[in-house]
């Protein structure tokens, strides 16, 4: 249990790829100009970084260390394949609203890393754990960046989630606002990275916060145990 607990802090917080690891960000500032479709790329991401952890555990013995980059590269490759060819026949809108940053994820460093860092010198079960928490760190990134970038350029959430879900999702758009014309500035490139920005600067407030709460209970208890030896 203390180990899934700190794989689930180190994916989710500490560790997060994309606020603290800065990774994968091409595709996570590219397409997360609404919900839908941050969370698609969110779950191709989140499958193809849980089976290749689990795959990579399974063959980090019988592969030798010259050449396990492009053991582990092939891998990642076959896994992105699958997902793509699933979402060309399932949900096709969404695949073509992604476009190349689909095949792309054979290229995110989160993955790859995870594979040389941690799958490669663990077993299957701590390997599929960091890929579950690593992976929903990095989607729930995605998501609050979508969301952000979304109500400010269009002012709805979900627009188009029927692209994934299928026809029933079209009930599940919100318009919060209506806008006669976009804010451009949110939802191209750019908005992403003033968004991406203010997350980084606000998970850092957070963490200086937590320090100084800590640092002033280690002071408190130190000051009782003085006082407490002198009596």
């Amino acid at each position: 249990m203390s180990q899934f607990k700190e794989l689930s802090i180190q994916g989710l917080w500490k560790n997060n790829p994309g606020l603290v690891q800065l990774l994968g960000l091409c595709p996570l500032l590219a397409v997360t100009a609404t919900v839908t479709n941050a969370l698609g790329l969110g779950v191709a991401t989140l499958m193809v970084l849980l089976g290749s952890n689990i795959a990579v555990s399974v063959v980090r013995n019988h592969v030798a260390s010259e050449i396990r980059i492009p053991v582990f590269v092939l891998i990642i490759a076959s896994l992105v394949t699958m997902v793509q060819l699933l979402m060309n026949a399932y949900t096709f809108g969404l695949y073509q609203s992604l476009g190349i940053f689909i095949p792309l994820i054979v290229t995110n460093c989160a993955i790859i890393g995870r594979a040389e860092a941690f799958a490669s010198k663990n077993a299957v079960l701590p390997s599929a754990i960091d890929a579950i928490m690593m992976g929903l760190g990095f989607m729930l990134v995605l998501l609050v960046l979508g969301a952000m970038r979304e109500i400010l350029g269009q002012g709805t959430l979900f627009d188009g989630a029927d692209l994934l879900l299928g026809d029933w999702a079209k009930g599940l758009r919100i318009e919060l606002f209506h806008v006669d014309s976009h804010f451009l500035l949110a939802m191209l490139p750019p908005g992403a990275f003033f968004a991406m920005g203010l997350l980084i600067a606000l998970k850092n407030t957070v963490d200086n916060k937590l320090k100084q709460n800590q640092a002033i209970e280690k002071g408190s208890i130190a000051r009782a145990r003085v006082t407490g030896t002198v009596q």
